[in-house]
């Protein structure tokens, strides 16, 4: 599938597409508290743009490993403001949200995409999916959930069951009528994974490029890069120190296959897929 349907914009996949974070919350992992206002997160999504971003992606609850779960009114407070300004900015708009009333309230506002950690899987969420006539959807495969999920990885080979985890989500929301050019997956990179399960899934994301959807993958500062590039050091770099392990991490997601790629650090990664484009076009 070449096209992602969404809300109010076809968005051409035969290009690789950057996502840009715009967490709003003051506890993301990475940039916890640097645009937790409506203010300088609207400033943030205006610098994304002009870095080169093509989809931005609001959200209003971590899911940091061990992040407490955020009440539904602290969330709508923190996301509705930027949402119902960065819809103005043409640009499809996406919002990182499980909960239904969010979802809903996101949409009436014009959101474009909803991307769901749990893969609609909070009561009322799919229902939402299904009743509007176009929203896109990214459905992301998490084990457990964020309060337990790297206190307990997941056994044994993650990519069949990562893979049939997300054929059976995609298959649940079409059986609700939504149309498959709606849906794009996320292997869940980090999300109660183990570091050789999170680079096994990179190494054979083809297998999960099989299901035939487009695959949308988020590498960025994760805990893995940290702790591939340590080497011989005391402790893994801090997130804001792995920006080149996330880069070639985006990089070889798209060159095997990835067609979003959810970043930090976004003119870094259009520098680079503009160099990966460079050859694979001409040569």
């Amino acid at each position: 599938m070449s096209c992602w349907k969404t809300t109010r914009y076809e968005i051409d996949l035969a290009r690789p597409r950057v996502m840009g974070i715009v967490n709003v919350t003051p506890d993301s992992f990475s940039d916890g508290g640097r645009h937790a206002d409506a203010a300088s997160a609207l400033r943030h999504c205006e610098q994304l743009l002009r870095e080169g971003a093509d989809i931005l992606d609001i959200g209003g609850e971590s899911t940091r490993p061990g992040s407490p779960a955020v009440p539904l009114h602290e969330e709508l407070a923190r996301v509705l403001p930027v949402v119902r300004e960065a819809v103005g900015l043409n640009v499809p708009v996406s919002v990182d949200t499980a909960k239904p009333e969010v979802m809903a309230a996101v949409l009436d506002l014009g959101a474009d995409i909803l991307n769901d950690v749990w893969a609609l899987r909070r009561p009322g969420a799919a229902e939402v999916v299904a009743g509007h006539p176009a929203c896109g959807v990214c459905l992301m495969h998490m084990h457990r959930d964020p309060q337990t999920m790297q206190a307990a990885p997941m056994a044994g080979d993650a990519v069949p069951q990562v893979l049939l985890f997300l054929e059976q989500a995609a298959q649940a929301l079409q059986a609700r009528g939504v149309h498959r050019s709606r849906i794009v997956l996320d292997p869940g990179i980090g999300f109660g994974k183990t570091v050789a399960q999170n680079f096994a899934l990179l190494a054979r994301q083809d297998e999960l490029l099989a299901a035939g959807y487009p695959l949308l993958v988020g590498w960025s500062r994760k805990s893995s890069i940290g702790a591939a590039v340590q080497g011989s050091a005391t402790a893994p770099p801090p997130p804001e120190a792995r920006v080149a392990g996330s880069v070639a991490a985006a990089l070889m997601a798209v060159e095997r296959g990835a067609r979003i790629v959810r970043v930090h650090d976004v003119r870094e990664t259009v520098q680079a897929l503009a160099v990966w484009r460079q050859v694979r076009e001409n040569y």
